[in-house]
């Protein structure tokens, strides 16, 4: 079949060349060409390949035309291009189409008259022309064909057309009259449309162009300042990329983002997808499908644009087929010139289209990254506490630091598996056109490869996943870390902790061994495939008989080269589609969760009117998954509260307050019954959620503006003083989780944020118990109980006996149930005993309030003056230092380094000796003249493969080696580092900012890092290698290598600059990012309570919105070098064809070498495009990825903690507990005022003192001094007559006992929570879980080793936390504050249990309830940092004049 094809292929050649010279006289001249042609020696398969050529450049080129008019004619239809066209116009598309119809219909008759038999085949490429020209003519008829054919895609690609048709008459025809005329028509009408195009206004874009080619109207804005070429070559990035080369860039100096690429709109396109597969597919939502219904048909429109590009990626492999065969024959025509002409021009094409595709695919990328992370968003403030309890905090935190980034990378690895595969098949096809059949040995190799990729693949797989799970797990630890590293710090169990977390790296970085490992074997055994598949190909090629010359050898290495790029990307690909799919399935099932309905709970027209609250039977749990009796959290719980009423929910700690209070939210899963609500919810969680912002930004909440309200809600919430005093007033900034607030300054605020608000429900969870009882007081008469409130309906839990004393109506909570529900004065004494003691005082005597008076004034200079509590992220500046590279060598080490750099450059000789073997092997069986046989030079190929598969293998799996190794250590080295960092770096720092090193940061450098070092390796010793091969072979070569490299030099010294600028922005606007999702976190039941959930996707999106114009600008600056470096490529492959062309003719004094060795340089010009491109795209991108080795550097160069000391403690220290203060004086920061003021007080061994005080008084502050936290400026504090400050840090905290204000109880199983060192037995446990009254909670729950995560509420909390303490059995024991979540009853059995097991111990008691003080034998009194009074409480209590007994007159 192949014969007759030729056959009739070779029969059209001769019948145009008869009919183009029977006029001339020289036919029998023909006769005897054609004789001569068929009795020639040209291979067979060079007719078959020129046939194919041939058809695709003239056949193909005339019906994609033909196409590309009737879809833009289609298409232009129903646009409103009406207007009337010019004469020009008319001329253009009337007179020229027409005469073209007419020479190719005189074309089609003549070849039809001149054929000898009935064969259709010759006439294609008339007839297509033909109906080219008809179309035109037919098109133009229509009011919209001016848009048409000055469209830009058709502009450019009648360009294209000369170079296609121009090639194709050059190879086939003779050209005569008929045949220049014809060409001529065609420049006339490609060269008139485009001065048409210039001319006019651009018009609207087509379906059709906007994927392709044309700037959308996403570009309108950039369009209108930029020229078409700016567009086409990102112009359009130098005025950014100038500031970046001179300074450092700042955000405004960004690129706009464009419309279409909102993050708002993003996400809603996103989200009405979700929901319709929500509907369509209730059981199984699918979030590839939602993402397939936003971004499918313009991914798809992409991948028709990958198609041409892939495909005109081989033609230069066949233009450097015939150019070597030209080469080889030595003719001296012009065809030579053509040829090498074209292969550039080729090149240069390549390089528009692959810019213009990257651009479009990174476009889409990232409008899918915005709309993955703002439904994840969206999704955490919407769906409750019960419906999230499947999901930890770390988990749903790698969603949005990982999990959104692989599922990003679905956009590269769709396209690529079909797109390799088709690139693979065309390589092998036209490989059997040089080869034959023996390219199916490498063929075989491949084969047999895939199920072994397949297997390594699924390994790969389960290692990912497994690795994702305890990845998730890790961050969620480091996340408990950061968050509760004051307390850790308090017992000394940072280093505990920190060796923790390092096991659980540990056991992630086995799988992650395993992933780089199996991965090195994919590199592997992709890589050396091409050297494996050319031995194998050319030694059977040569067994069969054949003889090898230049034009095959160097044709099969190009097409060999254009193989090494699609099969070593085949495994990441898969791997990549792996991650992807995983992460998309964990995505969609958390998105699957159901989100709460807050119609249903707060529809007024199913309660009656004057009911505000309305619960039914409600039985609720804390988890979806459990509805089981016995699980039950509330149980049958009937309430109805009347609208304007105050409710006291009262009852012993653990017997569900807090649980009422979300069950009311819809916090809890509702299995029976029903609740319902009327009106607008305020909400104060009993741990108060503090936003990092200003003062006023935590009350307003997104609120507009009322400034009476705003001063009236300051002052009824006792804050107009503590903001008075604040630097900048009410605009000072809160550090993250209010670390710059004492406790009951933010449990005021959040309180003042409800206030603020006037909702018409008031849910309020133990308001009271944080600040001391004169602000208490307060807040009651003037907040609750005062104007702003009295008309509202309030719910509060609570312990305090004033507040239920006030109370409308009281209800009792015990063990999930309402035990009693009604009125104060009809209370049984039985249930609440506490209670009769409190009627005595009168709260409205205001002459017991103590409250200092001050105006609250803010001026606007003192915004400027505001403390800077939380430091801006630092940012380098420049490029990145060669320390960081050299840090990351070290982590790796010395040895495993010069291994791979040593492997690698061998590996690269081993390939280059390799293709010169081939092409001295070629010469000597050219020239007839071989001292060798075929046997011999197959040995030497041979062992040239084995030597570059052995040498593969070693650079593969030393990257992965050092690559493990740098990561473990990095780890390791950061953790211990961030451990040792005195707690004001985490006062001034936010989690979510340290957090993002553990999470994005250190990903990078287990993963992306190594992998983009190794790419810049193989880049740089392969592009070494053609240099140094062209020097060898073209003398010539050098010249142009100086001017090259000074281009190159410049190039990428004034991208790099502005590159390293972007990278840094790029990290510094992710962090508030990870920053505000961390935060959002924590409080998402408040921001659902206050239905602020728009307001804080708002801010959200309003961070994405910088993160995506830094990646934007990112991008396109990328695209603006590589467009030049591939630019660039294109000329040297044009200088070494056209100097191959000239030194083949014989005119040039420098011989050029051999055909082999010229067809070996002409082999290694055509990938050199793509490889200057890639090499300093990976440079690049290596400098971009060791910003983040410089991140986590920055964080290993923090302060650190003095943790070793000048004194050594005995065994038993402290003895006797004598605590000592002698005029000490601290800041927590240095423009702050101090928190102690010149404090002196001693604390003989075995007293109990009390420290009490106004919030913010600095009662806290004593503990943070004894314990080291903070620093102190001056003075000195003595332990058993020891300074503290020379002891060791971590041993002094050890030997002291403390309960933290905030109980810390971390997610694993009791017993290490109450003792993770293991230095208590089983028995002391209980026996001090008993004398805290949490036995018999902890039996329930189920033991010692059950697992902790929200079963004890934080009254019980605080009690297990205080057993911690009392377990250390230490002669200190601070508390701070540990009855503040518990009810009267339960505290004061507490305290005779502290009074008998504490006997002969020091009791440092921090209180805000008077009554825990009075039996004390002594009290400190602070106000304002200072001592102002201490004594025996009963001798203080006496005196009417002293400042204590104002308190205890205040707390009746």
């Amino acid at each position: 079949m192949l014969i007759n094809d030729f056959k009739v292929f070779y029969e059209y050649i001769k019948e145009r060349k008869k009919w183009s010279l029977v006029n001339s006289g020289r036919l029998c001249d023909l006769e005897f060409m054609t004789i001569s042609f068929t009795n020639s020696t040209l291979p067979y398969m060079d007719a078959n390949l020129e046939r194919l050529g041939d058809l695709v450049l003239g056949l193909g080129a005339n019906v994609v035309t033909l196409l590309l008019i009737l879809i833009l004619t289609v298409t232009r239809r129903s646009g409103t291009c009406n207007r009337r066209k010019s004469y020009i116009e008319k001329s253009v598309l009337y007179v020229i189409p027409a005469l073209g119809a007419c020479l190719s219909f005189v074309d089609l008759v003549m070849l039809v008259r001149t054929k000898p038999r009935r064969d259709f085949i010759p006439c294609f490429v008339p007839l297509s022309r033909f109906a080219m020209w008809v179309v035109v003519m037919l098109s133009s008829k229509f009011s919209c064909s001016c848009c048409v054919f000055t469209s830009r895609i058709l502009c450019f690609w009648w360009i294209f057309r000369f170079l296609t048709e121009a090639f194709h008459l050059n190879v086939i025809f003779t050209l005569q009259t008929l045949e220049i005329c014809m060409i001529m028509l065609d420049i006339a009408f490609g060269i008139s449309i485009n001065v048409l195009r210039i001319k006019q206004t651009p018009p609207k874009n087509s379906s059709l162009e906007d994927p392709l080619i044309e700037e959308g109207d996403d570009q309108r804005d950039i369009e209108k300042a930029s020229s078409c070429w700016d567009l086409y070559t990102f112009g359009y990035i130098g005025l950014v990329m100038k500031h970046g080369s001179m300074k450092q860039l700042e955000f405004e100096d960004l690129l706009p983002l464009p419309p279409d690429m909102d993050p708002c709109t993003c996400c809603e396109n996103m989200l009405r997808s979700w929901q319709l597969q929500e509907s369509n597919n209730s059981s199984n939502p699918s979030l590839f499908w939602s993402i397939s219904g936003v971004y499918g048909w313009p991914y798809f429109r992409l991948g028709l644009l990958k198609v041409f590009n892939d495909c005109i990626g081989f033609a230069g492999p066949l233009l450097l087929n015939k150019l070597i065969k030209y080469l080889e024959k030595g003719s001296g025509s012009s065809l030579g010139y053509t040829l090498a002409i074209s292969l550039g021009v080729t090149s240069i094409f390549k390089s528009f289209l692959d810019t213009q595709y990257t651009f479009r695919l990174s476009k889409l990328k990232l409008k899918l990254r915005s709309s993955i992370m703002s439904v994840i968003y969206r999704k955490c403030l919407w769906v409750n506490t019960a419906s999230r309890s499947e999901f930890s905090e770390g988990e749903i935190q790698t969603f949005m630091s990982v999990d959104a980034d692989r599922i990003v990378n679905l956009c590269n690895s769709l396209h690529d598996m079909w797109s390799l595969p088709l690139q693979i098949g065309i390589a092998l096809y036209l490989l059997y056109t040089q080869v034959k059949f023996a390219f199916l040995s490498g063929l075989a190799i491949t084969i047999l490869l895939i199920p072994v990729n397949k297997w390594i693949s699924v390994l790969i797989a389960s290692a990912t996943e497994k690795m994702m799970k305890l990845k998730d797990e890790r961050i969620r630890k480091t996340g408990e870390l950061l968050t509760n590293i004051r307390t850790l710090k308090m017992y000394g169990w940072d280093n505990w902790f920190a060796d923790w977390v390092k096991e659980t790296r540990a056991t992630e970085v086995t799988h992650l061994a395993t992933r780089k490992y199996l991965d090195a074997w994919c590199v592997f055994f992709w890589a050396t495939t091409p050297t494996l598949f050319s031995l194998c190909t050319f030694g059977l090629f040569a067994l069969m008989g054949h003889q090898l010359d230049a034009a095959t050898v160097f044709t099969c290495l190009a097409l060999f080269n254009s193989l090494i790029s699609p099969l070593n990307s085949f495994p990441w690909v898969i791997n990549g589609l792996i991650d992807a799919f995983i992460s998309t399935r964990r995505v969609s099932k958390f998105l699957r969760c159901l989100e709460h309905n807050k119609d249903s709970s707060t529809d007024c027209g199913l309660i009656p009117e004057d009911l505000a609250v309305f619960v039914e039977d409600a039985s609720c749990v804390w988890s979806r998954n459990v509805e089981e009796e016995h699980s039950l959290t509330l149980k049958h719980v009937s309430l109805r509260v009347p609208k304007g009423s105050f409710v006291a929910v009262v009852g012993e700690v653990g017997s569900g307050k807090t649980s009422l209070l979300n069950s009311l939210l819809g916090e809890m899963q509702c299995v029976h019954g029903s609740i319902l609500l009327s009106g607008s919810v305020a909400y104060v969680p009993q741990v108060p959620w503090i936003l990092s912002g200003t003062v006023r930004e935590n009350i307003l909440f997104g609120k507009p503006f009322d400034s009476k309200r705003y001063l009236d809600t300051l002052s009824a919430c006792a804050l107009d003083v503590d903001v008075s005093l604040m630097v900048g007033g009410d605009m000072a900034f809160i550090g993250d989780k209010g670390v710059n607030l004492s406790g009951g300054q933010r449990a005021r605020l959040a309180l003042a944020r409800a206030v603020y608000h006037g909702s018409d429900l008031y849910l309020l969870d133990d308001v009271l118990s944080a600040v001391d009882s004169q602000v208490g007081c307060c807040i009651l008469q003037r907040a609750l109980l005062g104007p702003l409130l009295n008309e509202k309906t309030r719910i509060m839990c609570t312990h305090s006996v004033q507040a239920i004393s006030c109370a409308d109506m009281v209800v009792v909570m015990e063990k999930g149930e309402v035990k009693w529900f009604g009125t104060v004065t009809d209370m049984p004494k039985s249930i609440f005993p506490s209670l009769s003691s409190s009627n005595e005082f009168d709260m409205s005597s205001s002459k017991h309030l103590a409250i200092r008076k001050e105006t609250l004034s803010i001026k606007k200079d003192e915004v400027s003056e505001a403390a800077d509590i939380v430091k801006v992220e630092e940012r380098k500046e420049g490029r990145v230092e060669v320390a960081v590279y050299r840090n990351y060598a070290v982590f790796s080490g010395w040895l495993i380094t010069i291994i791979i750099l040593v492997s690698a450059v061998l590996m690269q000789a081993s390939r280059n000796g390799n293709d010169l073997w081939l092409s001295y092997w070629v010469d000597k069986t050219g020239t007839g003249v071989t001292h060798y046989s075929t046997s011999f030079y197959l040995m030497v190929l041979c062992i040239f493969c084995i030597i570059n598969s052995i040498l593969t293998l070693v650079r593969a799996f030393s990257f992965a080696y050092g690559g493990l190794k740098a990561a473990v250590r990095v780890h390791n080295a950061l953790i211990c580092k961030l451990i040792n960092a005195p707690i004001q770096f985490f006062d001034q720092t936010p989690s979510g900012r340290i957090l993002n090193r553990f999470s994005s940061d250190l990903y990078t450098i287990d993963d992306s890092l190594p992998f983009i070092l190794n790419i810049l390796l193989a880049n740089f010793v392969g592009l070494l290698g053609i240099v140094l091969v062209l020097s060898y072979v073209q003398v010539l070569f050098l010249l142009l290598l100086l001017p090259f490299w000074y281009i190159y030099s410049k190039l990428q010294f004034f991208y790099r600059s502005t590159s390293r600028e972007l990278r840094r922005l790029d990290s510094v606007s992710r962090s508030p990012i990870y920053a505000s999702f961390t935060e959002t976190l924590d409080g998402s039941s408040t921001i659902r309570a206050f239905s602020s959930e728009e307001h804080f996707v708002a801010r959200f999106i309003q961070h994405l919105t910088l993160y995506q114009r830094t990646s934007y600008s990112e991008i396109i600056a990328s695209l603006w070098l590589s467009l030049r470096l591939q630019l660039l490529g294109a000329v040297i492959v044009l200088f070494v064809a056209v100097m191959a062309v000239i030194g083949s003719q014989g005119n040039f004094p420098i011989s050029f070498g051999t055909p082999g060795l010229v067809g070996l340089a002409l082999s290694y010009a055509a990938p050199l495009v793509s490889l200057l491109g890639s090499f300093l795209t990976s440079f690049t991108e290596t400098e971009k990825e060791m910003v983040s080795v410089e991140r986590v550097l920055q964080y290993m160069d923090v302060p650190q903690e003095e943790v070793s000391g000048q004194q050594s403690l005995s065994g038993k220290w402290p003895v006797q507990g004598l605590v000592k203060f002698h005029n000490v004086t601290m800041r927590y920061n240095s423009t702050l005022p101090p928190a102690l003021n010149h404090i002196s007080f001693t604390i003989q061994g075995g007293m109990q003192v009390g420290v009490i005080g106004r919030t913010g008084a600095g009662k806290s502050s004593i503990l943070n001094a004894l314990l080291r936290l903070n620093p102190v400026c001056s003075g000195e504090i003595m332990v058993d007559g020891v300074n503290i400050n020379h002891l060791p840090v971590r041993e002094l905290r050890t030997r002291l006992a403390v309960v933290p204000q905030s109980p810390f109880l971390f997610q694993g199983s009791l017993r290490e929570n109450l003792d993770p060192l293991g230095m208590s037995e089983d028995w002391r446990i209980w026996e001090v879980l008993e004398k805290c009254k949490v036995k018999s909670e902890v039996e329930s729950a189920g033991g010692l080793d059950t697992n902790l995560k929200d079963s004890f509420s934080v009254g019980q909390r605080q009690l297990l936390c205080l057993a911690r303490a009392l377990l250390k059995s230490s002669k200190i024991l601070c508390l701070d504050e540990c009855t503040a979540n518990i009810d009267v009853h339960t505290a004061s059995l507490l305290h005779n249990a502290i009074s008998s097991e504490c006997k002969g111990v020091t009791v440092i008691t921090i209180a805000h309830r008077i009554s825990t003080v009075l039996d004390l034998d002594s009290i400190l009194v602070l106000d304002r940092g200072i001592l102002v009074e201490q004594g025996n409480p009963q001798v203080l209590l006496q005196d009417d004049s002293s400042t204590f007994s104002s308190f205890v007159i205040a707390s009746k």
